[in-house]
């Protein structure tokens, strides 16, 4: 086995030891529900997730923001909480519209928003942020992240066209964990 391949197979396995690391102790005994593991995806996508210049944020804090219903209640606050990312403080904001994801590095789009997808796709490309959602078919309709179930287990597909398309690069390990990587933008 090289050295690079060795190196990435390190990369691979800290992502993972960095996923399980940010869910509070006292929640790792216990089974996990699923919106504390999306949560737990949020917070390390963006360490795998490089943002364009233009995607510079005013304040100096890093926002992953839910629009529409917040499926995760308190936890995605507590999951995040006194977190960083990159020098910058993490924080949670729940946003109402498209327009105010300018704002934010990580758009988690709710599946009450699911009715308005055709119209909140060109708008949220626009923003610079990643995009993510559980709900069907984002990934084919210009979504980023889409979180999938698939034998009781989170997982997540990639649409790495729409990615690039917004200015975002992901990194190798991130691709090489999901479960799906599409190269191609289905309708929006």
């Amino acid at each position: 086995m090289t050295f690079r391949v060795r190196r990435h197979l390190r990369a691979a396995a800290a992502a993972v030891v960095a996923l399980i690391s940010v869910c509070p102790a006292g929640a790792q005994s216990a089974p996990r529900s699923e919106y504390e593991i999306k949560a737990a995806y949020l917070f390390t996508f963006a360490r795998f997730v490089d943002w364009p210049p233009r995607a510079a944020r005013d304040d100096s804090s890093f926002a992953i923001c839910v629009l529409g219903t917040d499926p995760f209640g308190a936890t995605l606050d507590a999951t995040i909480a006194g977190a960083a990312i990159r020098g910058r403080k993490v924080s949670v904001r729940r946003i109402s519209s498209p327009e105010a994801a300018g704002a934010c590095h990580i758009v988690f789009v709710s599946a009450s928003e699911d009715h308005r997808m055709a119209t909140l796709g060109p708008a949220l490309a626009q923003s610079g942020a990643l995009t993510v959602s559980d709900m069907p078919q984002f990934a084919d309709r210009g979504g980023m992240i889409q979180f999938v179930t698939a034998a009781n287990r989170v997982r997540f597909e990639i649409n790495l066209q729409s990615a690039r398309q917004a200015g975002l690069m992901m990194s190798s390990e991130l691709l090489r964990v999901a479960s799906a990587v599409r190269t191609r933008m289905g309708p929006v």
